[in-house]
């Protein structure tokens, strides 16, 4: 445990010092986010780039502790793969922020990510059949890689809303995923290193993100941070469903935001609004903090409790989660009839 305290204190001295870095090379270069009074609601220019500072924390310290990262079943071309996927959405968001990519050009960062990964050998061979036994994927698994993953990336990029709401979910994602691994039953000490070097990267930047926020995730960063996650849920054995708990109201919030948005005969990638629950939560009268905080005590709930739940017990957290969401819609949409007719 002195151990994992020493990393988990120097990566987040790494990720502030990084940040402050980025902070400034940023707004040295103009790379910013402007508010327009409508969804960018800050005073002023905000330097973009900051999932940069995270991304470099996260590996440089995975790279002197790589010894480590090796001594259970995960091989080095894993790890590359996952470095290599890191990369991309790196340049990609460094596109983006700079010269503000169309859509059609922005998911083509996303896909060499996930083409990284499949490269570099990671797989799902099988996941739980809550009914008993496994069901094993075979070739399927690199399709269920990249839907999962690209579920994950944009739905942080799509959340990336609020000062702080990426970046501290994904802390809190991390370290239930660092609390899995150590457990008797699942003890994973590589992955688990792995998570708890990205929480510790998370909230280090976060320092500087919380509401004011100093400085931004920027494109590259939001699509970092649900890959980054997204990737330790399937090398901890496929535990897909802590991250699923985890970020179960986002990722509802994201799947709801996509069916309207179609619903409506736009495209879901294209068009923006303030209809996001995060921006509900605001319009309502909570503050930006309180907002955040609501997410963050969803996220620890379900996320503390999917580490006592099995297989079963894991889908009904899942369907309580989607109740409460389908609760909220309710809400939000009398409100809507309630202010027309008003």
């Amino acid at each position: 445990m002195l151990f994992y305290l020493q990393i988990f204190i120097i990566t987040l001295l790494l990720s502030a010092g990084l940040t402050f870095l980025v902070m400034k090379l940023a707004a040295k270069l103009g790379i910013t986010d402007k508010p327009d009074g409508d969804r960018k609601i800050h005073s002023r220019n905000v330097p973009l780039l900051g999932g940069l500072a995270i991304f470099a924390a996260f590996f440089i310290i995975l790279y002197f502790v790589h010894d480590k990262l090796l001594i259970g079943n995960l091989l080095p071309r894993h790890w590359l793969g996952f470095f290599a996927g890191g990369v991309w959405l790196m340049l990609g968001g460094w596109f983006d922020d700079k010269y503000n990519l169309k859509p059609i050009q922005q998911i083509v960062w996303p896909l060499l990510a996930i083409a990284s990964i499949i490269v570099g050998g990671v797989e799902i061979e099988k996941i739980t059949n809550p009914f008993g036994d496994f069901i094993y994927l075979g070739a399927a698994s690199s399709a269920l890689i990249a839907l999962w993953l690209l579920g994950m990336m944009y739905t942080t990029k799509l959340l990336d809303g609020l000062d702080g709401l990426v970046s501290g979910m994904t802390a809190i994602g991390a370290m239930v995923i660092f609390l899995f691994t150590e457990s008797h039953k699942y003890y994973q000490p590589d992955v688990g290193l792995a998570a708890l070097v990205l929480a510790a990267a998370s909230l280090g930047f976060l320092f500087f993100n919380w509401h004011p926020a100093k400085i931004f995730l920027g494109e590259g960063g939001s699509l970092f941070l649900g890959y980054a996650l997204g990737v330790l849920a399937i090398i901890s054995g496929g535990k897909i469903a802590i991250a699923l708990l985890v970020m179960g109201l986002p990722i509802l919030d994201v799947a709801w935001t996509i069916l309207r948005r179609l619903a409506a005969g736009k495209n879901p990638f294209k068009f923006a609004d303030r209809k996001h629950l995060h921006f509900r939560l605001v319009n309502m009268g909570l503050s930006v903090k309180k907002s955040v905080l609501f997410f963050y005590a969803i996220s620890i709930i379900f996320g503390l409790a999917a580490l006592f739940l099995q297989s079963r017990g894991k889908i009904l957290a899942l369907a309580a989660l989607l109740v409460i969401m389908i609760l909220v819609l309710v809400f939000f949409s009398y409100l809507d009839r309630k202010n027309k007719i008003a």
